[in-house]
């Protein structure tokens, strides 16, 4: 597939150099010819200069053609105008963009428009960090108040249904993986051994999990 993207900085390059080894035909636009030196020599795509959401340059980077498009300037004005036109003027199959305030980045994920947060991804790989080792974190919500937790499923709970190990604002299962194979909970799923479950709960509660999850399935 085609895939035009907005930028030649370290993401963008970068981004270009690995769909590339994936066999994609790429596209890369900035404003700045200089940083086309951010691509690799082996780089075979086309470069083309001006601002990335200028509709004669995205149209010389084969933006008609292209079924991906990935917005990653340094600027979040540059990266929405240029992800809004591709979506919505060139009716672009995927579109990404990536965003620095992430209030804006919301918005615009309601828009339909997938975002990156620069912020919020920060805030997410500090808080992998500083969470308890006994409480992976997964994945973070916003500004983290509410995480996502892996739990490999303790003795105490098997032949528990899977919604059984809800509680109504303190957590919830998100899915269950099994032999690798993530699938949503239903009213009949119960948990096996070897299952692995996926809670959303509050940050705070995340290091004590297992220790409540055994209390489900303890006598008394």
């Amino acid at each position: 597939m085609h895939v035009v993207i907005g930028g030649c900085g370290r993401v963008g390059s970068a981004l270009a150099t690995n769909l590339e080894k994936l066999d994609h035909t790429v596209a890369v636009m900035d404003k700045n010819p200089a940083a086309f030196d951010n691509l690799k020599t082996s780089f075979s795509g086309k470069k083309v200069k001006g601002f990335v959401f200028d509709r004669d340059v995205l149209e010389e980077a084969g933006i008609k053609d292209a079924v991906a498009f990935a917005a990653v300037t340094s600027g979040d004005n540059s990266n929405i105008v240029s992800a809004r036109v591709a979506s919505e003027h060139y009716r672009v199959a995927k579109v990404v963009a990536r965003i620095y305030d992430p209030r804006r980045a919301q918005v615009y994920q309601r828009l339909g428009i997938q975002t990156v947060a620069t912020v919020r991804w920060a805030t997410d790989q500090a808080l992998r960090a500083l969470l308890p080792d006994n409480a992976p974190v997964e994945h973070t919500i916003d500004n983290g108040e509410v995480v996502i937790v892996p739990v490999a499923a303790p003795g105490e709970i098997m032949g528990q249904p899977a919604s059984a190990l809800e509680v109504d604002g303190k957590r919830r299962v998100v899915a269950v993986s099994r032999f690798g194979v993530p699938r949503l909970p239903d009213g009949e799923l119960t948990i096996q051994d070897g299952d692995i479950i996926h809670f959303s709960v509050p940050r705070a509660g995340a290091s004590g999990l297992m220790e409540e999850l055994k209390m489900i399935g303890s006598p008394g």
